[in-house]
C-alpha cells in the first residue's frame, strides 16, 4: 500500500487537508466532465438531434447511476467512522459486503434499464431522429453500468481512507482515451471499416468505464485492511446489506430525484423545440466545470466529518464545515462572473446554432446567482452524511428537485406566461428555497448529534 493512501483525518491541519483530498477529487471529475464534454463535441459533429438525444440518454442513464453515488457515499460514512473508531475488521467486513452489494444491485438495474429506459425516453421527447438517437444510445450505454457501478462504489472505500488519487487517475487515463475512441468507433477507419455512428460514443464509454472499474478495485485490495479477506467475506450478510442500504437508499433516492428533475426541466423544454433541450445539455457541461472545484471539496469535507465524528471530535466536525464555506465563497467570485460573462463564448464552442446558444446563455445567467447556493447544498449533504442521518439529504431533494422545480417552472410558465426563462427562474426558485430548509435541518441535526 502507498504511503499516502489512507490518511487519518482526526489529527493535524484542516486546511492541509482540504488540499490533499479535494484537488485530486476535483481534477478526477473535471476529467470526467471533460470526458462528457468530448462526447457533446463529437454528437455535435453529427447534428443537433444527435446532441440532444445524448442529453436525453445520459440523463436516463443516470438515474440508475444514482445507486452507484449512493453506495459511495454510503461507503465513505460507514467505512469512515469505522476508520475513526481504530475499527479495522469493521472497516473491511463492509467493504468486502459492499462489493458484493454492487454487484447484485449492478445486474438488477441492468435489467430494469433494458426495458424501463426506452420508456422513459419517450415520455420526455417526440417521435423523431433525436428519440430514436436517444434509445440506441441508452441501450449501448447499459454495457457501461457495471463499471460506473462499481468504480464509484468501490472509490467511497478509499475516499474514507483519504484516498481520492487513485479515481483521479482512473478518469483521467479515460479520458484520453476517450479522445481517441470517439472519432474512431463513430467514423471508423476509412476504406476498412465504416464505423458505428453516433452509438460509437457510447461503445468508447463502456471500453474506458470498464477500464476505470478494474484500476479502482486493485487499489482496494491493495488497503492494508484487505490484506487478512477471506471469501466468506464476501458471501452477503443481511444484517450488513441492511446497513449499507440504510445509508445510500437516502443518498440514491436524493440522486435520483435531482436526476428525475432533469427530466421535469426536459419535459418543460421539448415545448420550445429540440435547440431548447440540445442548449440545456450543452450548458449543463458548462456549469459542471466550473462547479468542480466546489464538487471536490463537499466531496474532501465528508471523510472528514465521517472520521471525526467517529472519533467524537465535534469541534474539527464544525471547523471543518465553516472552513469549507469560506473556501466556497472565495470561489464564487471567480465563478459568478465566468458564467455570466463567459457563457456566450462556451456555448459557442460546443455548436454554431444561434437559437441553441441563446437558450444556453439565459440559463448560465441565471446559474450564475445559485452558485453559492450550491456550494452551500452541497457541504450541507455531505455534513448530514458523515454524521450518519442522510434520510435528511432525500427530503431536501425531494423538496428542492422533485416538488419545487416543477411546481415553480408550472408557475412561470403555465401561469406566468413566461417562455424558456421560466424554466430556469423555476428552477432558481426552487434551489433558493430548498437551501433555506437545508440550513434550518443542518443547525438542528448538527445541534442533536454533536452536543457543545
Amino acid at each position: 500500500m502507498s504511503a499516502d493512501q489512507s490518511q487519518d483525518l482526526t489529527t493535524g491541519p484542516l486546511l492541509g487537508h482540504f488540499r490533499k483530498l479535494a484537488i485530486p477529487a476535483a481534477i478526477g471529475m473535471l476529467f470526467s466532465t471533460l470526458y462528457n464534454v468530448v462526447d457533446v463535441y463529437w454528437a455535435g459533429r453529427l447534428s443537433t438531434d444527435a446532441q440532444a438525444g445524448l442529453a436525453i440518454g445520459f440523463q436516463a442513464f443516470f438515474i440508475m447511476m444514482a445507486v452507484g453515488f449512493g453506495l459511495s457515499s454510503a461507503m465513505s460514512a460507514l467505512v469512515s467512522n469505522a476508520k475513526g473508531k481504530k475499527d479495522n475488521r469493521a472497516a473491511r467486513q463492509l467493504t468486502a459486503q459492499g462489493i458484493s452489494f454492487g454487484l447484485i444491485a449492478t445486474a438488477s438495474l441492468m435489467v430494469i434499464g433494458w426495458f424501463g429506459g426506452p420508456e422513459l425516453i419517450k415520455l420526455v421527447s417526440e417521435p423523431g431522429a433525436y428519440r430514436d438517437a436517444a434509445t440506441g444510445y441508452f441501450r449501448w450505454l447499459l454495457f457501461s453500468l457495471p463499471g460506473f457501478m462499481m468504480a464509484y462504489g468501490t472509490n467511497g472505500v478509499l475516499q474514507a481512507h483519504g484516498d481520492t488519487k487513485t479515481l483521479q487517475r482512473g478518469l483521467m487515463g479515460a479520458f484520453f482515451l476517450n479522445v481517441g475512441l470517439n472519432p474512431l468507433l463513430m467514423f471508423g477507419i476509412p476504406g476498412v471499416w465504416g464505423g458505428m455512428g453516433f452509438n460509437g460514443i457510447a461503445l468508447a464509454t463502456v471500453i474506458s468505464q470498464t477500464g476505470v472499474m478494474i484500476w479502482v478495485i486493485t487499489r482496494v485490495f491493495d488497503l492494508e485492511i484487505m490484506d487478512r479477506v477471506k471469501r466468506a467475506e464476501f458471501v452477503p450478510d443481511l444484517r450488513t446489506f441492511k446497513a449499507i442500504t440504510a445509508q445510500m437508499l437516502p443518498a440514491s433516492t436524493a440522486m435520483m430525484v435531482m436526476f428525475i428533475s432533469g427530466f421535469v426541466v426536459q419535459f418543460a423544454l421539448k415545448g420550445f423545440g429540440e435547440h431548447a433541450i440540445a442548449a440545456y445539455g450543452i450548458a449543463l457541461r458548462i456549469e459542471q466545470i466550473l462547479l468542480l472545484p466546489v464538487l471536490g471539496m463537499t466531496m474532501a469535507l465528508l471523510p472528514m466529518v465521517g472520521q471525526n465524528f467517529g472519533a467524537e471530535a465535534y469541534d474539527r466536525v464544525r471547523a471543518a464545515l465553516f472552513l469549507c464555506w469560506k473556501l466556497g465563497f472565495a470561489m464564487t467570485v471567480i465563478a459568478t462572473p465566468a458564467l455570466w460573462f463567459g457563457g456566450r463564448y462556451a456555448m459557442g464552442v460546443f455548436t454554431n446554432d444561434p437559437a441553441v446558444i441563446e437558450v444556453g446563455v439565459s440559463y448560465l445567467r441565471v446559474d450564475s446567482f445559485l452558485f453559492p447556493i450550491y456550494m452551500m447544498l452541497f457541504s450541507i449533504n455531505s455534513l448530514l452524511q458523515g454524521l450518519k442521518r442522510p434520510i435528511w439529504t432525500l427530503w431536501i431533494s425531494i423538496y428542492r428537485q422533485g416538488i419545487g422545480v416543477a411546481l415553480f417552472i408550472w408557475v412561470f410558465i403555465a401561469l406566468l406566461g413566461f417562455d424558456v426563462w421560466g424554466v430556469w427562474l423555476g428552477i432558481g426558485t426552487a434551489v433558493t428555497s430548498g437551501w433555506v430548509i437545508a440550513m434550518f435541518v443542518a443547525r438542528r441535526v448538527a445541534r442533536q448529534e454533536m452536543p457543545a
